[in-house]
């Protein structure tokens, strides 16, 4: 088993996690829990999503929340940027990261942004050139990567034809979605085999949904596949409202967990982030799926 000294957790949870909940849960909560996450070590938080309110209600203060949050030096706050008047929006808060997104797979692509995959490449490489003119990264996200709600199975051909033109719009980073939590240890293993044979390993990160329990078994073949970046969000907020199921990112903690027992250093508090973790949860008024969550309030 290859395993890396170090890894990069990268908490999605403020966009992700509650980008579907149906609770809206307040500014000043949102801006408190970014903020204890911001004192944990994270390196990296995505902060919220300029997509129109009316698609995305649960974020639609996006601008207001930038505007609160206290930040941290060495921390990246980044936000989802779909097209030009995202784009604008975003640059207005002073966002330091983009994060543009599509799928894999064409109908899962129609059903999320309305247009098929080849039609959302020229609105991405539009934010792409903004962004970067402006001087921030930006991060891509493929979703659908180890199979598709509406298609199946989608070839690893397809996945890299997306790839390369998201690094050719200048993305620095792509994070391979499993969007309905089909994958497997095995699956994960082969499909980053193919990948890392066009692109550098370092050029990607994980994003695993926990839907039937497999995240932290998939996470530990990407670490064996040499990748050494992945997405958590605090608790296993969040799922996809395109796939029925779908509901739960893995949790941050239960990542932290596993890294720091097996000797990779995440850099990150564990308790401090716990604190974050039951902050949220009690905002959302609901208990969290997170493993180390439920142990921590004696839940089963």
């Amino acid at each position: 088993m290859r395993l890396p000294e170090d890894v990069i957790l990268k908490e999605v949870g403020p966009r992700d996690g509650l980008q579907n909940e149906k609770v809206f849960i307040s500014t000043e909560d949102k801006v408190e829990w970014i903020n204890q996450l911001s004192e944990s070590g994270l390196s990296y938080i995505e902060v919220s999503s300029f997509v129109h309110p009316k698609w995305i209600p649960a974020l639609s203060d996006a601008d207001e929340v930038f505007s609160k949050i206290t930040r941290q030096p060495g921390v990246t706050y980044s936000a989802l940027v779909p097209n030009a008047k995202g784009t604008e929006r975003a640059l207005k808060a002073n966002v330091d990261e983009f994060a543009v997104f599509m799928s894999a797979s064409d109908t899962h692509n129609r059903k999320n942004i309305n247009k098929s995959i080849e039609e959302t490449f020229p609105v991405l490489e539009e934010v792409a050139d903004e962004g970067r003119k402006a001087g921030k990264k930006v991060r891509g996200y493929v979703s659908t990567v180890f199979g598709c709600p509406y298609d199946g199975k989608v070839a690893v051909s397809e996945v890299k034809k997306v790839c390369d033109r998201l690094f050719s719009m200048g993305v620095y980073e792509i994070s391979l979605g499993d969007t309905i939590g089909i994958a497997n240890p095995k699956q994960v293993d082969e499909v980053l085999r193919e990948l890392v044979n066009d692109f550098d390993a370092d050029r990607f990160a994980l994003h695993f949904h926990d839907t039937r329990g497999l995240a932290l078994a998939n996470t530990l073949a990407g670490l064996n596949a040499g990748i050494t970046t992945f997405d958590g969000s605090t608790g296993g907020l969040g799922g996809c409202p395109y796939a029925k199921g779908a509901s739960g990112n893995a949790a941050s903690e239960d990542l932290i967990f596993m890294f720091e027992e097996m000797g990779i250093n995440t850099g990150i508090d564990f308790n401090k982030f716990l604190k974050a973790a039951s902050f949220i949860e009690k905002a959302l008024g609901k208990p969290l799926p997170g493993r180390q969550l439920k142990l921590l309030e004696g839940r089963t």
